[in-house]
């Protein structure tokens, strides 16, 4: 499912990101290009992080993700 569509940046692309490492929401857009435009994705982004269950991740990122 396609969470970005600036970037055109999909829940594979998230999970493949946090599998290579990422594990907050701004290092995932940062390795994506996810939410580095209007931000709408963000919420989707967190979800598919939290859902790898990386506790040590911050709450709230939102502003640094989104430019």
């Amino acid at each position: 499912m396609i969470f970005c569509h600036c970037a055109v940046v999909g829940d594979r692309d998230v999970t493949r990101a946090i599998e290579a490492g990422a594990r907050t929401v701004a290092q995932v857009c940062k390795a994506t290009g996810a939410g580095q435009q209007c931000g709408n994705c963000i919420f989707s982004v967190r979800r598919v992080v939290c859902q790898h269950g990386d506790t040590s991740a911050p709450a709230m990122e939102v502003d640094v993700a989104a430019g």
